[in-house]
């Protein structure tokens, strides 16, 4: 049996690569990929958490699966936006769509 400590250093290094990657990389779903390991990280400490809680409790679990279910509508969202933006433009990088007016 791992300890919590250990979920929440994996966790701690998924948050880790989760905002690298949301600073570093200009592409969009890059940056949409680094959201959902943001979101896996917060998910991973909610299990891990409830799973050690002395009281036979699923509220962890229930939230985490709460949590995936909006993450997966996110996902959705923003790959459909992505897709919308690189019709008009044939270009995703991020930087580029700041710059747009209008």
């Amino acid at each position: 049996m791992a300890a919590v400590i250990d979920y929440v250093i994996v966790s701690a290094i998924l948050l880790a690569i989760g905002i690298y990657g949301l600073t570093v990389k200009r592409n969009a779903i890059r940056m949409l990929f680094a959201i959902e390991i943001i979101i896996n990280a917060a998910n991973l400490n909610l299990v891990a958490f409830s799973r050690n809680l002395p009281a036979p409790n699923a509220a962890g679990q229930t939230l985490a699966l709460f949590s995936i279910a909006i993450a997966a509508a996110e996902v959705a969202v923003g790959l459909a936006l992505i897709i919308v933006a690189y019709r008009i433009h044939k270009d995703i990088d991020v930087k580029e769509f700041r710059s747009m007016s209008g």
